[in-house]
């Protein structure tokens, strides 16, 4: 479907915002899009993309099979054009 389309990735936010911790009822997940890259076989590579609430999101590239050198060059030069990178710290609470 993407040489159909001629295109070379499909972007996506890697999953939602991370969600609370519940020790009640356990934690909650959401959909993502890392199974279907991981089912079908497909390369996928993912990067921070920004934050929300402080807790960090990802962006994911997912490509034909054998792109994998080509997911990587996306990957790095939007890593490099926005500089979303942060170095993880210790927080004593999310909330």
């Amino acid at each position: 479907a993407l040489r159909q389309h001629r295109l070379a990735a499909i972007v996506a936010p890697t999953s939602g915002p991370a969600w609370l911790i519940d020790p009640i009822n356990g934690d909650a997940s959401g959909d993502s899009a890392t199974s279907p890259a991981a089912v079908a076989g497909y390369p996928h590579v993912t990067v921070p993309m920004g934050q929300v609430s402080g807790l960090p999101v990802g962006l994911s590239f997912i490509g034909t099979a054998w792109s994998d050198v080509q997911l990587l060059q996306f990957a790095y030069a939007f890593e490099q054009a926005t500089k979303m990178r942060r170095a993880p710290t210790f927080a004593l609470s999310a909330g």
